[in-house]
């Protein structure tokens, strides 16, 4: 988790000119259709334990913060294998597996399966802070810049039919804990009616796993609720 947050952070600056001046620029691809989940549920990621891995909060794991608490449950929903969650600092709702554990802290929104091999984060994301124009600027740039910074990751983004972006992360090294190497998928949304505003949701899985994580990357997209 704490590489992937290294990855991702937002708020500090990650497109510093230095580091842009050093990286090659990924342009996007072209507007491509929306993520799939294939046919994969919320039951396929998590344990039918009626909610009651949010009653836990695991504050050795998921977030470096001094302070981490965990997030709020605003239902949960058994028939489908998820559990409703917000994230109150960031004003984000999630649909979550059950059996996964959220918690939060002054920026960020934090989840991670039982496991904790899938792990989550959900930041907003002044692109001008960033020093980015828009969300489409800061897709075509990070990859480069993470590429420039971590030597053997591969990266690529490309836009999605709605307007937001996707960027694909491989050959991520393993964080603390991990046995193998890790993929990371960045989903970046734009404020309607303001570019200059965002939401980052990142996601990282073991390699093995990448394209069920584009699966479930497909099915968070899809419930994702945020409050602009």
């Amino acid at each position: 988790m704490a590489d992937e947050a290294r990855q991702n952070e937002s708020g500090r600056r990650l497109f510093l000119a230095g580091a842009l001046a050093a990286c090659c620029v990924a342009r996007p691809a072209l507007a491509d259709a929306d993520l799939d989940p294939g046919g994969l549920t919320f039951r396929n990621f998590g344990i039918s334990d009626n909610g009651s891995s949010f009653s836990r909060f695991d504050s050795t794991f998921g977030n470096n913060a001094a302070n981490p608490t965990p997030s709020r449950v605003l239902a949960i929903d058994n028939d489908n294998g998820l559990a409703r969650i917000r994230f109150d600092t960031i004003r984000t709702e999630v649909s979550l597996p059950l059996g996964w554990q959220a918690t939060e802290d002054w920026e960020r929104g934090v989840a991670f399966s039982g496991d904790k091999r899938y792990r989550l984060i959900l930041w907003r994301v002044d692109f001008a802070f960033e020093g980015v124009n828009d969300a489409e600027h800061y897709a075509a740039t990070k990859g480069g810049t993470i590429k420039a910074r971590r030597p053997g990751v591969q990266a690529q983004a490309r836009k999605l039919g709605d307007g937001s972006f996707l960027i694909v992360y491989e050959n991520v090294p393993p964080s603390q804990g991990d046995t193998e190497r890790r993929v990371v998928f960045d989903l970046v949304l734009s404020k309607p009616g303001n570019p200059k505003e965002g939401v980052l949701m990142t996601l990282g899985v073991p390699a093995a796993d990448a394209d069920r994580g584009l699966r479930l990357m497909a099915l968070l997209k899809s419930k994702l609720r945020i409050d602009w």
